[in-house]
């Protein structure tokens, strides 16, 4: 419509200095670089005028002008310059009229305008999803028809890269009982991993892949000792094979103790998160909110298996020192009594508090220390061993604090056991050494 007002009145229009001069007039669509004015030319007027009405459609009335124009009476100037501003203004007039959709469609829609918090979880998820990976575990079967040898997917779990080097680190129940395993990046490349080692005791597992150093973005490593119930938390994870997932909430408890899914054994000062954890998050990274690594999710309190807001997740200074044993030496060195004992349940029957030993083989530290295992005499009858109450001082009233007392020493250290033999207590040195298939 503007281009074609243009081309209705461009004919009337001069360079040439008249007495009429309509103001400069800048449009997306009508461009004028110039000045422009009208010559008073009656046939140029008229057909302004034609043209508008035409355009303005049957609404306008255009009769009387059409008439007055016809007529042969004279005008004056005053008279022809009255016409040419009505005809500016009905010129302006339908201008405006046409450009109103046009204009319409140049309106932009302003960005998405997002909080700080919101902004800030944002760049943690976009900064911390390239070091979160995927990782598949394959198992051997035999089809039951075909009797052909299959590699079928028994389980999956996330994790994290731990460095450079290609260093993964997950829990050691998302890889248990894998004959191969697969670790998926996040730009969906996939790699054959190879088990560096593993901590049943305490879940955790390094892989390692041989994937470019470039595509390796190593998780920055934070501290845990200094963490505060109600601190912000993010997790991230693969939840029920789903591509990285990101769910928020706060520290719900601190020092918590849950028993390692492998062995039973106690896992210590475990942070507790109210942040959804279901199946397949297991291994992911539990973040601070400077996305900084403070934990590995790890187990979840739930009847029916998905996320009921209790989750529970490996504290980064106990991993970290399990991780740099595991790249050393493929295997972590934890000092053991060597005995076996019975279950707490059997010792508060007795009436009494402690671990009561059942077996001390002759070849483990306790044997050689000389602690008594629970026997049998001649005639059948049960005869209890020694009953630990304490270690280097320490009270111990059942087995988790057995554990715990233990996992502050080290291999070659010397502890005093105080044991209840019969009606007296007895206090016997014991030199720990490591478990014999660590030796």
């Amino acid at each position: 419509m503007g281009m074609a007002a243009h081309s209705l009145i461009s004919p009337c229009f001069s360079a040439s200095p008249p007495p009429f001069t309509v103001s400069r007039f800048r449009h997306s669509n009508f461009p004028l670089s110039k000045p422009l004015s009208l010559h008073r030319n009656p046939s140029c007027i008229n057909r302004i005028f034609s043209g508008l009405c035409g355009r303005l459609g049957s609404g306008f009335d255009c009769s009387p002008v059409r008439k007055f124009l016809a007529g042969k009476n004279p005008l004056s100037s005053a008279l022809d310059s009255f016409f040419v501003l009505c005809t500016s203004v009905a010129l302006s007039f339908a201008l405006f009229i046409a450009d109103v959709d046009s204009a319409s469609a140049f309106v932009v829609t302003t960005p998405r305008k997002l909080q700080s918090d919101e902004l800030a979880t944002v760049r943690l998820f976009q900064e911390n999803t390239p070091s979160v990976v995927y990782i598949t575990n394959l198992a051997v079967k035999q089809d039951a028809f075909t009797l052909d040898v299959l590699e079928v997917p028994q389980g999956s779990g996330s994790g994290f890269v731990w460095d450079k080097q290609g260093h993964v680190v997950t829990n050691y129940h998302v890889i248990r009982g894998a004959s191969d395993l697969k670790v998926t990046l996040a730009d969906q490349s996939t790699y054959d991993a190879k088990v560096v080692g593993f901590d049943q005791d305490k879940d955790v597992a390094v892989l390692r892949v041989d994937a470019p150093k470039d595509k390796l973005r190593p998780i920055p490593i934070g501290i845990s000792a200094d963490l505060l119930v109600g601190q912000k938390v993010f997790a991230i994870g693969n939840p029920f094979g789903l591509d990285h997932t990101l769910t928020t909430g706060v520290i719900s408890g601190l020092r918590r103790e849950i028993s390692s899914a492998a062995t039973g054994r106690p896992i210590q000062d475990v942070i507790q998160t109210d942040a959804a954890i279901n199946p397949g998050n297991s291994g992911g990274p539990l973040l601070d909110s400077s996305g900084s690594l403070i934990g590995i999710n790890t187990a979840i309190y739930s009847p029916s298996g998905a996320s009921s807001g209790v989750g529970f997740s490996i504290p980064v200074d106990t991993v970290g020192g399990i991780v740099d044993q595991l790249v050393k030496f493929g295997k972590v060195t934890r000092p053991i009594l060597g005995i076996k004992f019975a279950p707490d349940q059997s010792v508060e029957q007795l009436g009494v508090s402690g671990v009561l030993v059942l077996d001390a083989p002759p070849s483990g530290p306790a044997g050689k220390a000389g602690l008594q295992p629970t026997k049998r005499d001649t005639y059948g009858r049960l005869i209890l061993g020694d009953i630990i109450t304490s270690v280097n001082g320490k009270k111990v009233t059942n087995g988790s604090d057995l554990y715990r007392i233990l996992d502050q020493c080290k291999v070659g250290d010397t502890v005093t056991v105080e044991v209840l033999r019969g009606d007296h207590k007895e206090k016997i040195p014991v030199l720990l050494e490591p478990k014999p298939d660590e030796s």
